[in-house]
């Protein structure tokens, strides 16, 4: 079994782990962090969306042994020193989740496509999240939290 050495939420970490090991799965099962959900199997739902190197990735999509020296995030390392990641602070402001299932995924692809496009339409958000379902809501406030979480972050 290969050993996978990469740093998770800012934390260096090594574990063991199958060659067709999906990364979803040594996130959740081998390293604990289960905010990263597996919603649907068939890399169609965004639940399992984590950061590698910057951009959003469905984690049910990537073998672990791929983020091998990656930067990896997980919804739980948006959070610094106690502090809501301004874009947790916006979903959480703007009422933009319901059961929250989708919401890691939602959060980590919202933030990417912020990062890329500051100040993004309606559509543009709408356009950015189409990799992302939500069962719950019909959308509306999570475009509202992204348009105020990518206010804030430029300042």
């Amino acid at each position: 079994m290969p050993t996978i050495s990469f740093n998770l939420n800012g934390r260096a970490v090594s574990t063991d782990a199958g060659s067709d090991t999906l990364l979803v799965d040594l996130i959740r099962e081998n390293l604990g962090m289960t905010g990263t959900h597996v919603g649907c199997d068939t890399s169609q739902c965004g639940a399992c969306v984590v950061s590698v190197n910057g951009d959003s990735i469905k984690s049910c999509t990537m073998l672990a042994v791929q983020a091998e020296g990656a930067d990896v995030t997980t919804i739980e390392g948006l959070a610094r020193d106690g502090e809501m990641h301004p874009m947790q602070k916006a979903f959480h402001e703007n009422h933009a989740l319901q059961c929250g299932f989708c919401t890691p995924g939602m959060l980590i692809s919202a933030i990417d496509l912020v990062s890329r496009n500051p100040d993004p339409s309606e559509a543009e958000i709408r356009k950015g999240l189409e990799g992302n379902i939500c069962r719950c809501t019909g959308y509306h406030n999570i475009v509202k939290a992204i348009q105020a979480a990518a206010a804030e972050m430029r300042g």
